[in-house]
């Protein structure tokens, strides 16, 4: 079908496709994050490019590239979803947003310090919404995101999540969570007021598994100190953490969303100045903001985290 065709039309669902291989790097993780085939997938693009009469992706490496026609397309995409998610605001709108269901992810630390606490309080002020939760990290929160599974996401700002500038969400910032540092009880710095961060260069640490917000935030904090940590033990259990600094593993760097941690041996002491945080934001599909629902369940995140300021 040419572009310039009165009957020109643009499938949604082989958009997703391309967004998911242009968010992922390749086809085969694209493939894993949409549950297809990569055989599905390049049909699905192909399909797509044969619908636009352009190329849409370019090897590269072991990988592909998107071609600069995908890239407008995508754009246009992001656009007409947003407005897609506008006008299902604005049906929802016609009720007043006392009753509706919510699917909400985030990580562990977050469904125990920001969503359940902001489900209680929905319970108690929109008792006819409904939230359901589940634990689960980037990038496959996104996906499901985008794919309409999930309504809203409580991320940590990394590497590892979609960039501020990225039309297809809508972003609300929670809380700067400060990390303090947890040390073994007879450490030379454990009866401290405060502990300068690069003054822990020389330690070994024990932290979250690697590619995770945590251990990001991790190796940011640690790199704008002046040094790289040396990170021996992984645990994505703040209980395991603590209890492998108490018996001398290393020393971690700790949220205080996962605190208190009842640990013996175990002790927790703030970094001095401005120390260090892990920004964390609740993301929905552009447009969706305007749900009342969603609305309402953003407002209860934000009111649990102004608690927690």
């Amino acid at each position: 079908m040419s572009v310039f065709s009165r009957d020109f039309t643009i499938d949604p669902r082989r958009i997703r496709v391309l967004r998911e291989v242009a968010q992922r790097g390749t086809v085969t993780s694209a493939a894993v994050g949409l549950h297809l085939t990569p055989s599905a997938v390049s049909q699905q693009i192909a399909a797509l490019s044969r619908d636009l009469g352009v190329p849409l992706l370019e090897k590269t490496g072991r990988g592909v590239r998107l071609t600069g026609q995908a890239r407008v397309i995508l754009q246009h995409a992001s656009a007409v979803q947003a407005q897609f998610e506008r006008a299902r605001a604005d049906l929802a709108a016609f009720a007043d947003g006392a009753r509706g269901t919510v699917a909400v992810a985030g990580f562990s630390t977050a469904i125990s310090g920001l969503i359940a606490p902001a489900m209680r309080h929905l319970a108690t002020v929109r008792p006819g919404i409904t939230v359901t939760a589940v634990e689960m990290d980037p990038p496959e929160v996104f996906t499901r995101l985008d794919r309409g599974e999930l309504d809203v996401v409580v991320s940590v700002d990394h590497r590892g999540v979609p960039p501020h500038t990225d039309p297809h969400y809508y972003r609300t910032p929670l809380l700067a969570d400060r990390l303090d540092v947890g040390l073994p009880v007879g450490h030379r710095f454990a009866e401290l007021d405060a502990v300068e961060l690069a003054d822990l260069a020389g330690e070994t640490f024990v932290a979250a598994a690697p590619q995770t917000s945590c251990a990001e935030v991790t190796f940011a904090a640690c790199a704008a100190a002046g040094f790289t940590p040396d990170i021996r033990h992984y645990s994505n259990d703040w209980h395991a953490v603590a209890s492998l600094v108490a018996v001398g593993c290393g020393v971690a760097l700790v949220p205080r969303l996962a605190q208190p941690l009842a640990v013996e041996g175990f002790v927790l002491r703030p970094l001095a100045g401005v120390g260090a945080a892990r920004n964390i934001f609740a993301a929905v599909r552009a447009g969706a903001q305007d749900d009342p629902v969603l609305a309402a369940t953003l407002q209860a995140l934000c009111e649990i985290a102004n608690a927690l300021r």
